[in-house]
This record gives C-alpha cells, structure tokens and sequence, in this order.
C-alpha cells in the first residue's frame, strides 16, 4: 500500500500498522507549506494542492490557505472558529498523556494561518489597510498564545504578563518595519487613509520622529492619533496605579467615627464580656472603628528620561506615568528629558500629549548634563525620589554620571535606576552602570511599567 501527501491510502489494501501515520503525514504537509511560504513565498503547487486536500477533509475553509485573507474574514464568515484560536498555542494540559492526533491536524491548519500572515509580510510598500490588517492578525496571535491582543506589542494591554518566550520584541520589529515601508506622509495627508491606522508604539514613534516634517491635514491626523495612543496607555496605567499598594494607615490620626468605618467584629469581641444569656443580649459599652487615614508625607518625584532613539517606548510611557502621579495630592512632580542637551517639561507634566509633541527623539545622550537640571530640585533629600530611565550607554561620561547620581543618592535621595519603561519588561542596561548600582544598594529596577508602579506608589502614597 501507498500514501498521498494527504495520507490517505492509494492502494486496496488499508493502513498498515508498521507504516507512516497518516495524520502525521498531514501535520508534516501543513507545516511544509507553513516553512516554504516564510522563506520564498512563492506557491509550491504539490504542498498547496496537498494541504487544501487536507483542510478541506477535515472540514475547514480553503480560507486559511489564502495567505491574502486576514483572520478576522476567516472568523467573520465561520464564527465557530473564534474560540478555536483562543489559547490555540498554550501548552496542552493532558495530563493521561494520550494524542488525538485529528486534533492535531486541526490545529496544525490554524497555527500555520495565524504564524503565515504575522510573519510573512513580503517586502514591497505597505498600505494604511494593509498595515492595520497585520496588526489584527497580531492581535490574533497574542490571543493564541493565551493573552489579549497587544499583550506582547504593548499599548492598551500593558502589563498583561504575557511572555511567550522573548516574542514581543519580534513583533514590535515586525510591525516598525511595516510602518518604516508605509508613505506615512501620504497616508496622514488623507483623512480617510488615516483613520484607518491603528495606533501602536512602532507608529507613534515614527510619527514622533517625523512630526517636524508635517503640517496641515497631516499634521493634524498625526496629532490625533498620537492623543489616541497616550489616551489608552493613561487608561492603562491609571487602573495599575489605582491597583499598587498605598502607604501604611496613620494610627496617629482618631479613627472618623462614622458608621461607615464601624469595626463590628472588633466592637462585639470586645464586649463578649457584657453578654447576657438570660436576655440573649449584648450590651455595648464601647464601639470600636477602622483607622482610614493613610500617611501622606508631601513627596517631590524627579523622573529624568533618556529620549535617545531606543527608549522611545521608555518617553511613551513616563511622560504618561508622571502625568498620572502629579494628579495625586501632595506629590510634587518634574520631568527632565536628554540626549545631547536636556530639556525640563516639568510645565507640561499634566498632559504627556504635550510632552511628546515637545521631545526630539534621537542623537546621543549626556547623562551629566541631565544631572546637572536635576541636582537644583531637589529641596529636602529625605522626601524626594530620583527616577532615571535609560540604558546607561554613556561611553566617555560614564564615571562623572555616576558620580554624580552617587552623591544624590548619598544625600537621602531615593534613587531608583530603571533600564527601560516597556510594556513587554525587556530593557538592557550598560553592565558597567549595573554592579555600581547594585554596589550602591540601588540595583536596576525590572524594566517592567508595573514593577515601576508598584515601587512609586509604595514610596509616595
């Protein structure tokens, strides 16, 4: 007896139980295909006629192999295929070990669909649908591998936790080098065109990058979508910050006696003692009530930012979180950004639109120029924290730079060192810089924005 490429027999006679399996034979053409489409692209006639044979044999649409259909087409004409992709590519839990090797197949078909349109995107000049359509097909990938759509990429998904094995940074890559072949200019200068972008931090940077060479309609529909972006990032990060634990309760401060802070299974514990069995009654002699009241130590938090060419995700998303913690009372925030020069947009702090818009991305950078802005405000050591972004490259400025941050952080400062503010937690760090700050007693902070969160919040509430 004989196979086809599909594996089903060509001969009378039935599988033989010493022969190849036939559903692994159909994995091995659908990821045959999957592997010939990423490195050439062009149509290899054996693997696409055998593939549809076994997609359609298995009951799902030709749809799948058209690598020109996005997957929300595919879901919208087959809805029943939406939850199929949802966590399609977590690790199976089987925990008795057995393989259903049909499903396997089946899931064979969806994986190479959704890894085809993410990773597969040619080289020619990319168009506003185009751009858009990829970025849904992403979103399709983040959802198979168990997150939301932009849990890698970040954005509106920022801190979500999802992983995936160092995959963010990848996508990200991807989708800049799709907006690097898209004629933004074009694109933003047509109000129809533009509206169809989907901001993202690969988008909003080349737009920031760009924006001296625009004006009018597209300068307009740049600003617009930059507002859109930092809009959801605030959205974001307000409900972690509102999430992060607060300062201790200040037990120097008489509890508010209202009923609302009534603590009634300390009240009846404490007056177990009053209980009457003859009347099955408690008698109160004393009502006890919760302390609410937290500390709120005026606070002064100094965020200096490297606005550098790569830590435009790091510009993104401080200027948003700075905008949100000088909402809070009694904190006193400034913001400090610096490549070659410094720039103090501490005026603007409460609207990190108007930041962004005033940041020159790019150049180098000069720690000790930055540290130079900083050092004059701080005003009382012991109730001031020092937030410094950045990768620590500084080549030749290295030792005055961290000179300089060692004398703040000798004075009572709270320096907090942060190698990046991303969504997706990569950052890397200058090794130099690295053990110094950890030698100081300052090590670098996780380049995660919710780590961040957590140790501002903690320090200033």
């Amino acid at each position: 007896m004989t196979e086809d490429l599909t594996g089903h027999p060509t001969g009378p006679a039935g599988p033989s139980p010493t022969g190849p399996d036939p559903y692994d034979n159909r994995r091995q053409v659908l990821y045959w295909r999957l592997l010939a489409r990423l490195f050439d692209g062009e149509e290899q006639p054996a693997l696409e006629s055998a593939s549809l044979g076994v997609v359609e044999d298995i009951g799902l649409p030709s749809a799948l192999l058209d690598p020109g259909t996005s997957l929300d087409s595919v879901v919208q004409r087959h809805p029943e295929l939406a939850e199929e992709f949802d966590g399609l590519m977590t690790p199976d839990d089987d925990a008795g070990g057995s393989r259903d090797r049909a499903a396997e197949v089946r899931r064979a078909a969806l994986v190479s669909k959704v890894l085809l349109n993410v990773f597969a995107t040619g080289s020619s000049t990319v168009t506003a649908e185009q751009l858009a359509r990829w970025q849904s097909d992403a979103g399709w990938l983040e959802r198979a591998l168990g997150g939301p759509p932009g849990g890698l990429r970040g954005g509106r998904a920022a801190g979500a936790g999802l992983d995936a094995g160092g995959l963010g940074p990848e996508l990200a890559a991807i989708e800049a080098d799709l907006v690097g072949r898209m004629r933004l200019r074009e694109v933003l200068a047509d109000p129809a065109l533009a509206a169809r972008l989907t901001p993202s931090m690969s988008l909003i940077e080349q737009l920031l990058r760009d924006k001296g060479n625009l004006s009018g309609v597209a300068l307009a529909n740049a600003k617009s979508l930059i507002r859109r972006y930092v809009d959801e990032v605030a959205e974001v990060l307000r409900t972690q910050v509102e999430k992060a634990t607060v300062g201790e309760l200040d037990r120097s401060v008489p509890p508010k006696r209202v009923f609302r802070n009534l603590d009634l299974d300390r009240t009846i514990w404490k007056n177990l003692t009053n209980w009457s069995p003859e009347e099955e009654r408690l008698y109160v002699d004393r009502l006890y009530y919760r302390h609410t009241v937290r500390r709120t130590t005026p606070q002064r938090l100094i965020v200096v930012v490297d606005q550098s060419g790569s830590m435009v995700d790091s510009m993104v998303n401080c200027t948003v979180l700075a905008s949100i913690f000088a909402g809070l009372p009694k904190v006193d925030v400034h913001l400090i950004a610096y490549d070659t020069r410094s720039i103090d947009l501490t005026p603007w702090v409460h609207d990190p639109f108007d930041v962004l818009l005033r940041t020159n991305l790019g150049g180098g950078n000069d720690g000790p120029v930055a540290m130079a802005m900083a050092r004059p405000k701080i005003a009382e050591p012991k109730n001031t924290v020092m937030v410094w972004i950045s990768d620590f490259y500084e080549f030749d400025r290295s030792q005055p730079l961290f000179e300089g941050i060692e004398a703040v952080h000798r004075s009572g400062v709270k320096f907090i060192p942060v190698g990046s503010v991303t969504s997706s937690g990569r950052q890397e760090v200058n090794p130099w810089f690295r053990e110094r700050f950890k030698a100081l007693g300052t090590p670098v902070v996780s380049g995660h924005v919710s780590k961040l969160v957590h140790e501002l919040k903690t320090f200033l509430t």
